[in-house]
Parts: C-alpha cells; structure tokens; sequence
C-alpha cells in the first residue's frame, strides 16, 4: 500500500483529490490533514510514501511544511497545490526540494501521472538505501584491536561535523574504508562520495579531472566536461595519495578549501561548490614539505582531524577476523561452501610479515582457499602462503 498525506484546508479540494486517488487505485491509503500544523504533525509521527501540500493555508503555508519536512525526512516526495495567484511561488519550491506541484482544480491525468512518477521516485529511493547498505559492507572495518577501536570512536566523533580530514597509513591498510565510514555517517550520506585516485592521473590531466574544463581549453577538449568537484557537490571528495598531486594543482585545491569556489580549466568563471574534504596518503606529508613537494599551507587546511590507520603488522590480533571475513566474503563471491581455517593455520599466518598489509592477506586467504584441503591446515599455508 502506498501511504499518501493530503493537507489542505478547503475540504471540498481534500474530498476531490481524496475520491481521484482511492478510485484510480485501491493500493492507495490516503489520509488528510486540514491546515499546515496538523498536516506536519502526522508527517512527523508516521511514514507516508507522498505528500500533497497546498501552498496558502492558514497557521502554516505550504512552504513552511515543505521545509520542515526537508528537514526531518527528506526521502518524502511532495508535490504543491497551487492555486492561480500561487504560480510563481509554486516554481520557487521545486527549489526549494518540491517534486512537483499542480494547479487548482486539478486535471485528472496530469495529478494521476504526477503521483505515479512521485511514488516511484520514492520507490527508486528506498531500493537505492537498499543497495547502499549492501555497499555499505564492502567497507566495513574489521577488527577489535585498540588500535582499530580507537579509529571507530574518532569516525563516529568527526563524521557528523564538518571537518577535514587526513587519513595516513601505508598502502594495504584500508584507508579508503574510513573515508567510506566517514561518508556514510556524516549528513552529507545521501549526497555522491566522489574517489580520486591522484597518482593514477596524470599530472598534466589532474587539474581538468578535478575542476573540469571548457571546451577547447587544450588539444583534446572537444566539449565542455564538469570535474570531479562539481560532481561531488553537496557531498565528499576522496583525494586519495594526496601526496602525488602536482603543485599546481595543489594550490587549485586550496583555492576551492578556503573559497568553496573552482574555476574549470580554460574558463574564468567561477563555480561555487558544497564540499567536504577527505583526503588520504601513504607518504610523510611533512618531510614531503620539508623537500618542496607539498605545500604546507594546503597540508594544514587538510589536516584539521588525522586519523593514521595501523600496518597489519600492529594489528596482529585482528587476523582470526579477518581470515574469517574473507573467507565468508570469497565463498559467497565464488558460490562455494566456506572453508574453515585450523587454529595451527591462523597462528602461523598471525607470525608472517604482512608488508602488504591487508590487501596481502586477502591475497593469501583466497590462493589458500582455491589450493588448500577442505580445512585449511598449517601445512597448506606453509605450502601455499609461503613469503
């Protein structure tokens, strides 16, 4: 049943819209509301999948609702009544977060056809939160050490705050889950988390991939193309191995920190954008500086929160848990049943040197998974995971 809210304060409009909805659809429940106030109200202590909402009413008008409602439950689709004399508001709310709006008195096909295109918008909405928490897993942490808690306290303190932040750690660590993490939790989860890997682009490229550029900007610049800041807009940038950015863009990237604006490449106006900053690198920024290769400035503007994720080496007791995590993970990737790993198994592989870190050790879960017996012994490790 699809749950939809209709506040509006002539009754005689409710009862229309109320007969249209039920009879076109016995899969619609629909409830009214007589004025602003009490229409919010229910909106605040039940779920409805759509919302109808006049915009003149008395005690609360419909702007009002629509941006309170933006406020506390922002998934809802709503779509404003209108009359005549409320045109030009009427357009200003689709600004301001409406789906749609319909004039009085409303023509029958085009309120059925907006409601239906509402309801699947919140249907796509739903299924999207589905597939995020799916996601989501991929970038769990795992691990109960001092060292891995103590990353998880500082996530759940920094994610809801505004603050930048620089992840440190060597390669394999998995610093792209704690900006994941520092996404998901922040209020920014519904908006694009945007990944940039800056030492896979190269450095003649890095400006245009990160603010775009305009066309004929340079000899491959057919067409106009927005940049990874402007895609990110509202949400989080990933800057990951920061380090490896040229110097030119690095005082692009202050530029957009301390102004919230860009400028694509080959253009000279400027683009305001909503940002936050996450940004990850293996190297010693401060020796990087010490050398010419980072400006200190932009480390500081970086650098507001440090979260420096351990080698594996220093996590020694998170092993068991991270076999068994991959393990599940390769079985249920590959369709097989999953392996158990002895106890003289794990012991040995908590003595290796993991210079690879965690990426290494899901390397060797997986060979010792594809050749080992069907319990994988520590002979199949020394066999299999040999270093």
């Amino acid at each position: 049943m699809s749950k939809i809210l209709i506040i509006e304060d002539e009754a005689a409009i409710r009862r229309v819209l109320t007969k249209i909805l039920t009879e076109e659809n016995d899969t619609y429940q629909v409830e009214e509301a007589e004025d602003g106030v009490a229409g919010f109200e229910k909106i605040k202590n039940n779920d409805y999948d759509l919302v109808l909402c006049d915009i003149k009413m008395p005690k609360m008008d419909g702007v009002e609702v629509l941006e309170a409602v933006k406020k506390i439950k922002p998934e809802i689709p709503m779509v404003m009544i209108s009359g005549h004399g409320d045109m030009e508001t009427a357009i200003n709310t689709m600004r301001l977060g409406a789906f749609d709006y319909i004039s009085k008195p409303p023509d029958l096909n085009r309120l059925l056809n907006t409601v239906r295109n509402a309801l699947d918008k919140k249907q796509l909405v739903v299924e999207n939160k589905i597939l995020k928490k799916k996601v989501s897993k991929n970038y769990e942490m795992i691990g109960e050490s001092e060292a891995i808690n103590h990353i998880k306290v500082m996530i759940e303190k920094v994610a809801q705050t505004e603050a930048r932040v620089l992840i440190t750690g060597p390669n394999g660590t998995g610093k792209e889950l704690v900006a994941h993490q520092l996404h998901e939790k922040s209020e920014r989860a519904n908006f694009p988390l945007i990944e940039v890997n800056c030492a896979a682009i190269p450095s003649e490229l890095i400006e245009s991939e990160l603010f775009g550029h305009v066309k004929g900007a340079f000899t491959s610049a057919v067409k106009d193309r927005a940049g990874k800041f402007e895609a990110a807009d509202k949400g989080t940038i990933f800057l990951d191995e920061i380090g490896d950015m040229s110097l030119s863009a690095q005082a692009k990237v202050l530029r957009a920190l301390q102004e919230s604006m860009i400028t694509r490449v080959g253009a000279d106006k400027d683009i305001k954008v909503d940002v936050r900053v996450v940004a990850a690198t293996n190297k010693d920024l401060k020796k990087e500086i010490a050398e010419g290769r980072f400006r200190e400035d932009l480390y500081h503007r970086l650098a507001v929160i440090l979260i420096k994720v351990p080698a594996l080496n220093e996590r020694r007791d998170d092993i068991p848990m991270l076999i068994s995590h991959f393990a599940d993970k390769i079985a249920s990737e590959q369709g097989n049943a999953v392996k158990k790993f002895s106890a003289a198994a794990i012991n040995l592989l908590k003595e290796y040197d993991w210079t690879g870190n965690i990426r290494e050790l899901r390397n060797v879960v997986e060979r010792l998974i594809i050749l080992g017996g069907s319990e994988i012994s520590e002979n199949d490790v020394k066999l299999f995971a040999s270093k």
